[in-house]
């Protein structure tokens, strides 16, 4: 059977390989919400790549939730929702710029043992790796993943992965920790953002850069204060 794909196809084809598992409402929400009917053209969408065997879907959800067609999960597994919590950060990303270089479940290392965050992204200019807790984890544990990652800072092996700048000095990412509860956790090499979501993290930059503006003498940001780059 033949059959032509459009442009939207391929690449709503590609964002569901890349986040493992799409809800229908994202979708309507990135692909479909310029149009008159964007929940209807997206059911039509959706169902025609469903039938071509393009994609696989899952109603153990409401609304349908799509995944690749060779997905190595469960239809009813937990880990959907894990995926689902990845693309909620990544879609509230989007309210303020759109990521680039974005890497679901990133292994920088390619070593089992090794740092391997929810996500990695370029994000407002910054380098983020994005670590997202759904559950409640020990300071030990929470810890202890800091600690991955400033091995891998004193490995200098960050200092050639494929999205580094050409043309500067190679940057270490930012650690955003995506949870509810603050834990006690630091560093003397890394830098560690603790939100319970991207919206607080802006309204934090937002903050602390008016905040900056409006102290006289200018003086140097705290160290509970963001340091990056998200104009």
């Amino acid at each position: 059977m033949s059959f032509r794909l459009s442009q939207r196809d391929k690449d709503i084809i590609r964002f569901i390989n890349q986040f493992r598992a799409v809800d229908r409402d994202s979708l309507v929400e990135l692909f479909f919400k310029q149009l008159k009917s964007p929940v209807n053209a997206c059911n039509s969408v959706m169902v025609r790549l469903y039938r071509l065997g393009l994609i696989e879907r899952t109603q153990q959800y409401s609304p349908t939730v799509y995944l690749p067609v060779d997905a190595k999960i469960k239809k009813n597994s937990q880990k959907i929702l894990h995926f689902l919590s990845i693309l909620d950060v990544y879609k509230q990303m989007c309210v303020y710029s759109i990521p680039r270089n974005v890497i679901v479940e990133d292994k920088p290392t390619g070593r089992k043992g090794g740092i391997e965050p929810d996500l990695f992204c370029i994000f407002k200019g910054s380098p983020f790796w994005i670590e997202i807790q759904r559950n409640h984890y020990s300071e030990q544990k929470m810890q202890g993943k800091i600690s991955l990652y400033e091995e891998l800072f004193f490995s200098d092996e960050w200092k050639t992965l494929q999205w580094q700048p050409q043309d500067r000095a190679a940057i270490f990412p930012s650690v955003i920790l995506i949870t509810p509860v603050r834990y006690a956790v630091a560093s003397d090499h890394i830098r560690i953002i603790q939100v319970a979501s991207i919206h607080e993290l802006m309204e934090k930059y937002k903050s602390s850069t008016k905040q900056q503006r409006e102290a006289k003498p200018i003086t140097q940001p705290s160290s509970g204060e963001i340091k990056i780059n998200l104009t």
